[in-house]
């Protein structure tokens, strides 16, 4: 992991620094007509959680989980002939993680297949922003890739604010075209064996291939009330099809002993509606809050409750507590170990899918020394936040994570 790390955070400032000396030192209010280097950030986090509701063994059993991530996004922009602003942004993002849970695929191996596993996911984003009009136009592809998922995905959205620039509407339209590999629990193959028999000489193409398509709308109206009072309405729509279970879910039926795959609908339809509040309560307080309600076709209701309150110290440094409760009814499919019975139609003993409240609270500290961090002009910021998570099943976990912006 530290060689990961490492070696991300290598490739970032070399990346970063083949562009940073085309910023012009002269560009206060200069439109280049070039393509010049914005801003860059690496954000890297280190996750970790427990449990004892596995959904790999059926709802019962061991849910530790380990994670490093590391992103970089890096943002170009150049202006055209008619003062339209082009902004280009390039993020490319690698984590890793082990599970012990998925370890359980195959419990007679040293390591199954997806008990550990690296992720890639880039993604470019361009948009376009007419400041005469008050509109942005924008478009972007994304793709992630791991061993047994790869996911496509393609977007474009459109901006408009109003006469007197106070409101603004904006749409998304989103779609990834996502594969998964069918790697199913060892005693359900086909001679008890696995894809490639050994492990560590498993890949992808030993296993078939399931397809699932997602599609969703974003909408969001946002409106500035006055100078201390900023709203924003917020409305999903979103559209899966194919198969959206995972395969090496397994469920056991009351009474049997060998246990089969989880069964779900191989349609689902998602209706999340928010809304965004945030008070300027003085120049060093902000106070901001944010509620989404959602539903589903599958029987899940949940209500998200946010809470974030930034506090400048100085000038230079501010900190965040922030404070999140979320609560969520169980899908009309789920049940516990041993619940279900061969007469339901469709069936998981997932609990991400059940019934729970949790709560996550934690703060940020952001400096933005005048000088730069360490001293280094151009290393613009560093924020450090910590979150802890605690789910009344009893699944807890932790994040920190790091974000060194360079301009």
């Amino acid at each position: 992991m530290r060689k990961i790390c490492l070696s991300v955070a290598g490739i970032f400032l070399t990346f970063f620094a083949s562009f940073a000396q085309s910023v012009p030192k002269d560009s206060v209010g200069y439109k280049s007509r070039k393509l010049t280097f914005e801003e860059a950030n690496l954000v890297s986090s280190y996750y970790a959680q427990d449990g004892n509701n596995a959904a790999v063994t059926g709802g019962i059993g061991t849910q530790k989980l380990t994670d490093i991530s590391n992103t970089i996004d890096v943002k170009f922009t150049k202006w055209d002939k008619k003062d339209r602003k082009h902004s280009f942004d390039l993020e490319v993002g690698i984590d890793h993680y082990t599970s012990a849970s998925s370890d359980k695929i195959d419990p007679f191996t040293v390591s199954s297949a997806s008990h550990a596993d690296t992720r890639i996911f880039p993604s470019l984003a361009w948009s376009m922003e007419n400041e005469k009009k008050g509109s942005t136009l924008g478009a972007g592809i994304s793709a992630s890739s791991e061993f047994d998922y790869m996911s496509f995905g393609a977007n474009i959205s459109f901006a408009q604010k109003t006469k007197n620039r106070s409101g603004e509407f904006s749409a998304k339209l989103q779609a990834y075209i996502d594969n998964l590999a069918y790697i199913t629990p060892i005693e359900l193959r086909p001679g008890g064996g696995g894809g490639g028999g050994n492990g560590e000489e498993e890949s992808r193409k030993d296993y078939p291939s399931k397809a699932r398509n997602s599609f969703s709308g974003s909408f969001s109206y946002s409106q500035v009330i006055n100078q201390q009072l900023q709203i924003m309405f917020i409305a999903d729509l979103i559209y899966q099809q194919g198969y959206l279970g995972l395969p090496f879910h397994r469920v056991y039926f009351n009474g049997a002993i060998l246990p089969v795959i989880e069964n779900l609908p191989d349609t689902r339809l998602k209706i999340p509606i928010g809304f965004r509040a945030n008070y300027f309560l003085s120049d060093k307080v902000i106070l901001r809050s944010f509620y989404r309600y959602y539903h589903d076709d599958w029987g899940l209701s949940a209500h998200t409750v946010d809470l974030e309150t930034p506090i400048k110290i100085n000038p230079f440094l501010s900190v965040t507590p922030f404070y999140r409760y979320y609560t969520q009814s169980a899908i009309d499919f789920f049940g516990g170990y041993k619940v279900h019975t061969a007469a339901d139609q469709y069936y998981t003993s997932n609990y991400d899918l059940s019934k729970f409240s949790s709560n996550f609270y934690g703060a940020g500290f952001r400096i933005v020394p005048p000088k730069g961090v360490f001293g280094i002009q151009r290393l613009n910021m560093l924020e450090l936040r910590y979150g802890h998570y605690t789910r009344t099943n009893g699944l807890n976990s932790d994040i920190i994570s790091m974000n060194l912006k360079f301009k």
